[in-house]
């Protein structure tokens, strides 16, 4: 008796399994929002190959991996001592990496193809976005299975470059996010502030401001002492200053009346978000310079000795306060990715989401009745309220970048030296600028284009 009510309750959680996004997390999430919960589903598939991939760098599977095809081999032309070896395990921790991002990356690029132009949950490929979720791990799982035995060849360079572009464009992401939310932030503090007639809102507006304009200076002079020295590293000092100057600029913007007049929203609360993200980009940028009076983060010479190939003569510094920042950060957004519903038209439609459509009657009656049942509803039965295809889209490009984090964008067969090099730097400098004028294109556009409609 008890075996057979064993085997239904397995047959219970199959069937749950293989059907719809509601029946995941009924248990969790009662009442949710069928996108949401179908966005957070696809979130931890990703995350999952996030943590597979943290587990491939560690010392005990990398002696696993030199079972598998693309062993590390000598290459032609290396160097026999170099500064900040990386022996062969570290290479494989490294390609291992790269295959398990692909295999991510694959799997949410099939669902960008598949998803584009769905409008509503009506659509039979939204049966497919937000169920079937059993069947969907299992094609992830075959794809990282067959990632792993791609010959290695040109595979981890051509790879590389994905992964540079795939960076620079979740970075500029990011940054959206962060506006979007500082923009939110702002909207719901200052009507605290008028509802409860209270001085309290604005003041807590005004010191979070302080606060993170503290933080960029603070920013600012710790990367002065530590990136630079006084007769040296001068790309470093132009990036900073750079950088500096620019975001002084676009804050003076943020505030012109002419600005304000077009935009009441727009303040300083945004400008410091943004400004204290540069100042965050570019010490990822100072961080990947591949010069050791430059770079702290860089392993150290041991002294005068010649440094051997193998483990007994290099220095492997897996993670860095950049690297475990930066972590944070990409799982801080990739998680607002999914969570998000903003009300600023503007970044619904750079990020292809929709303010929530006003609810039927017949809508609102399957709520109350899914709340009533302890499970999620469909709320897109009259349009979706994301792109699906731009969310898969988002997580392709989140893929590449978390694939560049973890791997400190080395670039393989270049050197066996476990440091970036200058494309990282340049990279994430020029992603800096570009979300500087971007950010600057969404004050000034409204002046520039009085015929279009900015709201």
């Amino acid at each position: 008796m008890g075996a057979c009510l064993g085997a239904c309750s397995l047959l219970s959680c199959a069937s749950c399994l293989c059907g719809s996004a509601p029946c995941i997390l009924c248990s969790c999430c009662p009442a949710s929002r069928n996108s949401t919960v179908s966005r957070l589903i696809f979130t931890f598939f990703l995350f999952l190959g996030v943590l597979v991939s943290i587990i491939m760098l560690s010392p005990g599977v990398e002696s696993q991996l030199y079972k598998l095809p693309w062993v590390c081999e000598e290459g032609a032309g290396i160097p026999t001592a170099l500064q900040g070896y990386i022996d062969c395990g570290s290479l494989l921790g490294y390609r291992a990496v790269y295959r398990m991002c692909f295999a991510t990356a694959a799997f949410f690029f099939f669902f960008t193809l598949l998803m584009l132009c769905v409008s509503s949950s009506r659509d039979p490929r939204a049966a497919i976005q937000n169920g079937f979720w059993f069947f969907k791990f299992l094609i992830l799982v075959g794809i990282t299975v067959g990632a792993f035995y791609i010959p290695d060849g040109s595979f981890s360079n051509i790879w590389f470059y994905f992964g540079v572009v795939g960076s620079f464009l979740f970075i500029l992401i990011q940054l959206v996010l962060l506006i979007d939310f500082a923009h939110s932030w702002n909207q719901l503090w200052l009507g605290k502030a008028e509802e409860c007639d209270s001085r309290a809102w604005y003041a807590g507006l005004f010191f979070f401001t302080i606060l993170f304009y503290s933080l960029s200076i603070m920013a600012v002079v710790l990367m002065f002492i530590y990136y630079t020295e006084p007769s040296a590293c001068h790309e470093g000092k132009i990036f900073i200053g750079l950088n500096l100057t620019l975001c002084v600029c676009v804050s003076i913007a943020a505030v012109l009346p002419k600005v304000q007049n077009a935009q009441p929203n727009s303040g300083l609360l945004q400008a410091s978000v943004v400004t204290l993200y540069t100042m965050f980009v570019t010490w990822l940028a100072l961080s990947s310079v591949p010069e050791q009076k430059c770079n702290p983060h860089l392993p150290t010479q041991l002294g005068n000795e010649t440094v051997p190939v193998g483990p007994e003569g290099y220095q492997t510094q897996w993670w860095d306060a950049p690297s475990i920042v930066g972590l944070i950060v990409f799982l801080l957004c990739t998680l607002f990715i999914s969570l998000r519903s903003s009300d600023h038209r503007q970044v619904n439609s750079l990020m292809q989401t929709e303010e929530c459509p006003p609810m039927l009657q017949a809508t609102q009656q399957q709520q109350q009745l899914a709340a009533c049942q302890g499970r999620a509803f469909d709320n897109e039965q009259d349009g979706v309220t994301y792109s699906y295809s731009f969310f898969h889209f988002c997580l392709v490009l989140a893929s590449l970048h978390i694939m560049m984090t973890l791997t400190n964008w080395y670039k393989p067969g270049e050197t066996r030296k476990m440091i970036s090099t200058w494309t990282a730097v340049w990279v994430k400098i020029c992603a800096s600028w570009a979300g500087l004028l971007l950010y600057l294109w969404t004050l000034v556009a409204p002046l520039l284009l009085p015929n279009r409609d900015f709201s």
